[in-house]
């Protein structure tokens, strides 16, 4: 197993203050490990700064490994057709399978040309999700990936999280409606600042 991912006492702060208990941990290739904790705890917080976007207060990160995001919104551009969204996405890194394939692989086959703006919420997800396949990234941070989703679309996040721990990488998500079912699976609780004093 190679380490992906690991921060070490890593504490971020909104106007002064910690949002967070200070975490640690390592996430290695066919790790999947879930963030738990109640609203407001800091979950997409910690997410943020794992993945670089926000930058800790204290402690450190060090990424061995890209990894994409995949946050609350599917950012996609409502725009573009649902074939252009993954088109730029797989221009980012290397190329995954096909914008066609990855379509088809979250239950959107045949909407290729439909502008992202005219689906639901569900299959705005889904074209979310379908950003994580046409690029190989070894690393995925996903917040809240089941939100919105009806049962198959939740079936289809399982799958995918575990394509992705087969294909030898790696998935952290928050989570607090529904697990992956995933013999790999570990969970950790983020605590915020204020619940522990």
């Amino acid at each position: 197993m190679s380490e992906l991912l690991a921060a070490d006492a890593l504490v971020f702060e909104r106007a002064g203050e910690a949002v967070f208990e200070p975490v640690s941990l390592v996430v290695s290739t066919g790790d999947v490990l879930a963030l738990t904790g109640r609203n407001g705890a800091g979950k997409t917080t910690l997410l943020r700064a794992l993945a670089g976007i926000l930058r800790p207060a204290a402690g450190t990160r060090t990424a061995h490994a890209d990894c994409a995001f995949l946050g609350h919104l599917p950012a996609v551009k409502h725009d573009l057709s649902c074939r252009e969204n993954l088109a730029f996405e797989r221009g980012l890194g290397p190329a995954g399978l096909t914008e066609a394939e990855a379509l088809a692989r979250v239950g959107l086959a045949g909407l290729g040309r439909r502008p992202a703006r005219a689906l639901s919420a569900g299959q705005r997800r889904r074209l979310g999700l379908a950003r994580l396949l046409v690029r190989r990234t070894p690393l995925w941070l996903l917040d809240e990936p089941y939100a919105s989703l009806d049962d198959d679309g939740c079936a289809i996040v399982d799958a995918l999280i575990a394509g992705q721990v087969d294909a030898g990488g790696a998935v952290v998500l928050a989570t607090h409606q529904r697990f992956p079912d995933h013999p790999a699976l570990r969970r950790l609780a983020v605590v915020a600042a204020e619940a522990a004093a």
